[in-house]
């Protein structure tokens, strides 16, 4: 059944997916469960359109289709989650990259576990980062790329960051696309989330949960 999410979700079956995806919360399918099959479908959907194979409209629809499924299971992950502030988040889409779904999805688990998000939206310049960071003075900073691209944009903002003399005040994580271990060392990331679980994994661990 899950393959069969993926599938609607890459082959942009609009009605299908959100009609499936309604009924596996009605069944009581955990919601993060449902949330990992639409990031291997976007994980899909990236590759095919750095590949050319598909084309902006098609990355936009795939988006469409993932914000719909998010709106339907954020109440059911909204009744999982006890919020208590926890710290200041500063999060964004990297320079080069305007894809920005990946990135809601964490960033509304992070509100979701009680964590003060500021979202910076997409194609966010290194200059934009250091400001933010100086003016609310975050504990974590989550980079965001869809696109393989966007590795040489995370490496080129930490840089900047640690030239402002602001890393050591910070933890920063990466995630996105076929972000890895590899490409955290690239960047000389902190950490590297998987999915918007590890995210809020990472951060709480970070402020001391």
């Amino acid at each position: 059944m899950s393959k069969d999410l993926v599938d609607l979700i890459v082959n942009l079956n609009e009605k299908e997916a959100v009609e499936i995806v309604q009924r596996k919360v009605k069944a009581g399918e955990a919601p993060l469960k449902i949330l990992d099959q639409a990031r291997t479908a976007m994980a899909i959907v990236g590759k095919r359109f750095e590949n050319k194979e598909f084309l902006l409209p098609e990355l936009i629809m795939s988006g469409e289709i993932l914000r719909q499924i998010t709106e339907i299971i954020k109440p059911k992950l909204k009744a999982d989650v006890k919020v208590k502030r926890l710290g200041k988040v500063v999060l964004g889409t990297v320079f080069g990259d305007i894809h920005d779904i990946g990135k809601d999805i964490v960033k509304f688990m992070l509100e979701a576990n009680g964590f003060e998000v500021y979202d910076l939206g997409a194609d966010v310049s290194k200059e934009k980062f250091v400001e933010k960071i100086k003016e609310v003075k975050p504990e974590i900073v989550a980079l965001s790329g869809f696109l393989t691209l966007a590795y040489d944009s995370m490496k080129e903002i930490i840089k900047e960051i640690r030239k402002a003399g602001l890393k050591d005040k910070v933890g920063i994580m990466v995630g996105g696309g076929q972000t890895d271990e590899t490409i955290r060392k690239y960047v000389e990331a902190d950490a590297y989330g998987k999915d918007a679980a590890e995210a809020v994994a990472i951060a709480k661990k970070w402020v001391g949960i």
